[in-house]
């Protein structure tokens, strides 16, 4: 454990110094009981070196398997089908359109979906929503038609078109968002509320939540923008917001590191919290499996919009696929992560993966812009590695 400890620090020390610095990391690797490893390294701002392990992010996407977990909850008590229309629980999806493009003056040409959307295809990505950063059509909606971008927590940012009928092909995009206006439909509550007593309070996690406290306000890093010439620039007046008109599922959540480990080892625990069980263990070892059909491929994230992303994928060339609602890589990764394995990641280049035959995962929080930032990316990849290498080891000694 020494020299794990030992290589994971000297990622952190490396990827927060020199030219093509990230500004600050937390990480985190656990086992099925306890932080195993935890570290912090540089700036929350540039400059102030006030990274610490109480430091809070925006978590993005990370919080798409947080409002996924809400849902397995419904679907346990029989409150929710995943083939039934989303509508009956959301009307409001129902009345979405599906964009075929744009005629010669430019407006979007819409008809009427060919099928209804049920929300096993929202966790899955395969109901037709995409993002406006991954996809020009909705950039181009954002463009000339004011699409409001997902950062803006508004209701006008999720009913959007649909880029294809619903079932036809795996899409990333706002679809998690949508899990949690079903979650809604049924609770009657906000989902803030919903994961606040079932999720959170359960498992102990109190640094998180769609609308910061004044200690989290205060503890938050600032997200920044790494430049074309590798230099970074803090992004003062971005964040998401407080208060935001709808809790998005797919991406609306502050955390720090260390609550969101409190969620990774409830799923390497089958479930169970220190406490609490928040998933029964046979939804669990469903619900971490690839869901996808045969012709529904988990394919490269192209960044069409530079400052927001640039072109991403886990692991080419490794066959990949989608759970509820994680990326499953269905093959062993370069890092060593085994067939089976599930995470994902946030906008602002946060990465986490969960082990279950291993009985580990871990956490890499950072804040910047564009998503797939080479520094950020490929420490984080380090840290994945070095675990497995002290694995390996303990195996073989």
């Amino acid at each position: 454990m020494a020299n794990l400890s030992t290589a994971l620090d000297a990622v952190l020390k490396r990827v927060t110094e020199g030219q093509d610095r990230v500004p600050g990391v937390v990480a985190m690797v656990t086992d099925r009981e306890n932080t195993l490893w935890q570290g912090a390294a540089g700036d929350r701002r540039l400059g102030d070196g006030a990274m610490s392990l109480d430091t809070v992010f925006a978590i993005f996407s990370t919080t798409k398997a947080i409002a996924g977990t809400a849902a397995l909850q419904c679907v346990e008590e029989g409150l929710l089908d995943l083939d039934a229309p989303a509508k009956d629980y959301a009307p409001a999806i129902g009345n979405l359109q599906v964009l075929e493009g744009f005629d010669s003056a430019g407006q979007p040409k819409l008809r009427a979906p060919k099928s209804e959307i049920t929300t096993r295809q929202l966790m899955l990505h395969t109901a037709g929503f995409g993002y406006d950063f991954f996809n020009e059509s909705y950039k181009r909606m954002a463009e000339e038609h004011g699409q409001p971008s997902v950062v803006t927590c508004s209701r006008a940012s999720l009913e959007t078109p649909l880029l294809r009928d619903p079932g036809e092909v795996w899409e990333y995009g706002t679809n998690i968002d949508w899990v949690g206006q079903v979650v809604e439909g049924i609770r009657g509550k906000r989902l803030g509320e919903v994961c606040r007593e079932r999720i959170f309070d359960p498992l102990g996690m109190h640094d998180i939540g769609f609308t910061r406290t004044a200690s989290m306000k205060a503890r938050t890093a600032t997200i920044h923008a790494r430049g074309a010439d590798g230099s970074l620039a803090p992004m003062d007046g971005f964040a998401l917001p407080d208060a935001p008109e709808v809790d998005c599922g797919g991406h609306g959540l502050y955390s720090t590191v260390g609550e969101y480990m409190k969620f990774i080892r409830m799923w390497l625990n089958d479930g169970a919290g220190p406490g609490a069980r928040i998933l029964k263990a046979d939804t669990v070892a469903w619900a971490v499996k690839n869901g996808l059909e045969s012709r529904h491929k988990v394919s490269m994230l192209p960044g069409v919009i530079p400052s927001l992303s640039n072109d991403a994928e886990f692991f080419p060339g490794v066959k990949k696929g989608w759970s509820y609602t994680f990326m499953t890589n269905e093959e062993e990764a370069p890092t060593g992560r085994p067939a089976g394995a599930i995470g994902w990641a946030g906008l602002a280049n946060l990465f986490y993966w969960i082990d279950r035959k291993n009985g580990i995962g871990g956490f890499w929080g950072t804040q910047i812009l564009p998503f797939g930032d080479a520094p950020s990316f490929i420490g984080y990849l380090e840290l994945e590695a070095a675990v497995y290498a002290s694995i390996r080891a303990a195996k073989a000694a």
